[in-house]
């Protein structure tokens, strides 16, 4: 055979063939040829099921005119395999109704102590779960009075919604929507809703879409309770979420500082720095206290010059603490009156940008006004075509749901029970919010399990027994390492009741316990404890 000349030697031969063991020759060897088809063949598998893949994804939300996949999840691809353009088209802008071989999905109104219990508990390996609320997160509201004056920190009582269900984050079928529900369809198993977008600057305009559900559940709360008193939703601060208590606490920096500067007049001033609480249960009772113990540890101390300004006005139309025993009740007057809080009995009639009036006529004016009244039912709960309990709730029955209208449920400050069960409707507190919404997921659980997960699933289901509420008591700080302590199970029976220090190191171990998990446990730990030490923070970011 006649050797051939080395392509390197040659220019002309470089240039017609490439060397003999390029794999780009077609004399390579036969390992490395078998190898490059093997590689060849995968990448083309992978190319064909990636294309699936995004023509299963892409198509509904091609048609759907929503932010998200319009069908549920086996239906689109069902229908993107099927070529099935027209379904697709009439897909609702949404989440649709599951299909035979999904898990049921539960539809959850709100991020409350019963609506984030619920999801805790929810069974997700049965359940798609998919929450629809306009915060994404719970507050611990025993706490909050306290991140108002520094205390404690916003982030400490703000638990996210995806650490108390990761699912929402994790499970393909299930979601976190930032939306309120704006209408129900009990025949069509469907919710309206619309996006949330309000005090944001330079968003998307909000948008509406459906959510089909196979249970539904109304955590959705309630509101403050106005009273139709005018001016009060325009002029005061609500005590609820934490963008109020991060209000407060913004507008009482502002007005310790202005006053310091000068040019102010002494009424003027004293008005800026005249803080009114309207309402005397416990969240206006533990603002309260919170606030005479930030003035006399922080503001005498940082605030020299106008600390003989600061003063703090409780309003109540009746007794403070009226649930509590007479004895406490007392305590708490006691205690407040020696911080500096002027307590008033009376109604108020009018509220003004500056001032307010009450009944007898009395003005008095504020810098910062802080209505904690109590709440009743939303205007939207009042709009649902359901049957109403006492005061516009929804009505339920002695398992949460809601009669005559199949797979839906009610739980928290939003529902309460029908006359019809002979039951009084609870107070809305947030250990009665919490225990139903653990009943409910248990009853939905068991629900599951028996094949009656699904939208009007006819199946026998033994619901278990029916909810029963047992009040295990009350507590209140009322500042100045003083708290009270009643656990008694009602206004008129017999049971333990203490007061001082000693019930104050009890209110916080009881609530550190509670706090949802360890890391905000770890949280509020530390800020008690540079609290106690180092004082708190004054600046206003």
């Amino acid at each position: 055979i006649r050797r051939r000349r080395s392509p390197a030697a040659s220019p002309r031969g470089r240039a017609q063939r490439p060397p003999v063991n390029s794999p780009h020759s077609s004399h390579s060897l036969p390992w490395r040829s078998h190898l490059v088809s093997r590689l060849a063949m995968a990448a083309s598998s992978l190319l064909r099921s990636l294309s699936r893949v995004s023509r299963r994804a892409c198509a509904p939300a091609f048609y759907g005119r929503g932010p998200f996949s319009p069908l549920s999840t086996a239906a689109a691809a069902a229908a993107a395999d099927a070529g099935d353009a027209a379904v697709l088209r009439r897909g609702l802008a949404g989440l649709g109704p599951t299909v035979k071989g999904e898990k049921p999905r539960v539809v959850v109104l709100g991020t409350g102590w019963a609506g984030s219990r619920l999801m805790k508990d929810l069974d997700t390996t049965g359940y798609d779960v998919v929450c629809v609320s306009p915060r994404n997160h719970m507050v611990f509201t025993p706490l909050l009075a306290s991140t108002c004056v520094g205390t404690l920190e916003f982030r400490s009582v703000a638990e996210p919604l995806a650490r108390i269900q990761p699912a929402v984050s994790r499970s393909p079928g299930s979601y976190f929507l930032l939306a309120r529900c704006t209408a129900v369809d009990p025949d069509a198993h469907t919710i309206d809703c619309e996006t949330v977008t309000e005090g944001e600057k330079d968003t998307l305009k909000p948008w509406k879409f459906k959510v089909s559900y196979d249970k539904l559940v109304f955590g959705c709360g309630a509101e403050a309770s106005t009273f139709g008193i005018r001016g009060v939703t325009e002029h005061a601060t609500f005590l609820r979420e934490v963008h109020d208590a991060q209000e407060i606490r913004r507008k009482l920096l502002l007005n310790l500082m202005l006053s310091d500067v000068p040019g102010i007049s002494e009424g003027e001033k004293r008005r800026l720095l005249h803080c009114v609480v309207v309402g005397g249960g416990p969240t206006g009772v533990e603002f309260s206290g919170e606030l005479s113990d930030f003035i006399i540890r922080d503001v005498k101390e940082r605030y020299s010059h106008v600390k003989d300004y600061v003063h703090v006005t409780l309003i109540e139309a009746n007794e403070i603490l009226s649930s509590f025993d007479v004895r406490l009740r007392q305590y708490a007057i006691n205690q407040l009156v020696k911080s500096g809080v002027r307590l008033v009995r009376g109604i108020v009639k009018d509220v003004q940008p500056d001032k307010l009036i009450l009944d007898n006529g009395e003005e008095v004016p504020y810098g910062l006004l802080v209505w904690s009244t109590g709440v009743g039912a939303s205007s939207f709960v009042k709009s649902l075509p359901f049957p109403k309990s006492h005061g516009g709730r929804i009505g339920v029955d002695e398992w949460l749901r809601v009669p005559s209208v199949p797979d839906v449920f009610a739980v928290g400050d939003c529902c309460g029970f029908l006359e019809s069960t002979g039951k009084e409707v609870l107070p809305a507190l947030a250990q009665v919010a919490e225990r139903q919404g653990l009943y409910l997921a248990r009853l939905l659980n068991r629900v599951m399990k028996s094949g009656g997960g699904h939208a009007n699933s006819q199946v026998e289901v033994d619901l278990g027994p029916k909810f029963v509420y047992k009040h295990l008591g009350s507590m209140a700080t009322v500042g100045r390492y003083k708290a009270l302590v009643d656990l008694r199970q009602s206004k008129d029976s017999k049971g333990i009741s203490i007061a001082g220090f000693a019930s104050w190191f009890i209110w916080r171990s009881a609530y550190l316990t509670r706090v949802v998990s360890w890391r905000n446990r770890l949280y509020v730990a530390i800020n008690w404890l540079t609290t106690m030490i180092f004082g708190r923070d004054i600046s206003r970011i």
